[in-house]
């Protein structure tokens, strides 16, 4: 069971160099935090005031939650907060239950991703593997993201598959990615669903919750995790076998960053090459990078309809 091939920081910055990249912030992470929640507060704000906009504000909610994943996944990786158990606190409690994650399964998971990276071994291998597809196989899983359906399967299904697993786990193992992303947190999702509709409804905005709240993670947010998942790790020739090829940087624009990849989840091969970097830090990360010979060797797309043409077998424009 070989491990995926690693590159050294030393590889490429003298200790002077490289010390600002890998330096946690007492602030940082937890404004992240506050950030994401201050925007979803806002757009519901803006969709109650302004029903007109509901639609708009469904994708920036949508959008957000994902970017709570994201800095869930910032949390399994120590980024949030130099203090450990602060970080684990705000990490599980702010960013993962919301969403029905749970922190505690998904660091080990996630860890085992980086540690076999496009290997067999990855449990993250089944959502790149098999890219590319037909043009008509991902409008299926869209319109299945934007329709419920797949939330429907996340939120109901795979709980009750995992009740009634087998005790060699053969039933965890075949939905892995789902299982430590929203299969392992029921009764705390629950729990703060239940409070979010309360502080709603004591508002008289009740069905906010409901347009506002689940709706966008029923149906935008599993689509913005999909077409990040294809853009992390499909379609990378040579990823298995060279670490400056075992994912994919995405050039995102401001519209891009808003609606589809928040938090600088898009500097993804960075964030493979060094993954303790807080997410922060990728910008400065990928700059100094593409100041060294290396850089040549990385995949980059220009933006992420570029990643769709490419995932579905069409050459870049």
């Amino acid at each position: 069971m070989p491990a995926a091939p690693r590159v050294s920081p030393s590889d490429l910055f003298t200790p002077e160099q490289w010390a600002p990249f890998q330096t946690r912030s007492a602030w940082k992470g937890p404004l992240l935090v506050a950030h994401a929640w201050a925007v979803i507060a806002a757009a519901i704000a803006i969709g109650v005031v302004w029903p007109i906009l509901i639609p708009v504000c469904i994708m920036v909610v949508g959008t957000r939650q994902l970017g709570l994943a994201i800095l869930m996944h910032e949390a399994a990786h120590g980024a949030l907060h130099p203090n450990l158990k602060l970080n684990d606190a705000l990490g599980h409690w702010l960013c993962a239950v919301p969403v029905g994650a749970s922190l505690a399964a998904y660091r080990p998971y996630h860890l085992s991703h980086h540690r076999f990276a496009q290997q067999p071994e990855d449990p993250d291998l089944v959502l790149s593997a098999p890219f590319p597809v037909s043009r008509a196989s991902l409008r299926r899983k869209i319109v299945r993201d934007l329709t419920g359906q797949t939330f429907f399967k996340q939120r109901l299904l795979l709980p009750l598959a995992l009740m009634r697993s087998r005790p060699d786990g053969a039933a965890d193992r075949a939905h892995n990615y789902e299982a430590a992303v929203t299969g392992r947190s029921v009764l705390p999702f629950l729990g703060i669903n239940l409070m979010l509709l309360v502080v709603l409804s004591l508002a008289g905005l009740w069905w906010a919750w409901f347009v506002l709240w689940l709706l966008p993670m029923a149906t935008w947010f599993p689509m913005v995790t999909r077409i990040r998942n294809i853009a992390e790790h499909a379609c990378v020739e040579g990823s298995s076998t060279d670490p400056w090829r075992a994912a994919r940087t995405t050039g995102a624009s401001w519209w891009e960053r808003a609606l589809i990849a928040p938090y600088w989840v898009n500097f993804h091969a960075e964030h493979h090459l060094f993954m303790h970097v807080p997410c922060w830090n990728l910008p400065a990360l990928n700059r100094a990078i593409a100041r060294t010979p290396k850089a040549a060797g990385m995949e980059r797309a220009p933006n992420y309809v570029s990643v769709v043409r490419t995932a579905t077998g069409r050459p870049a424009p």
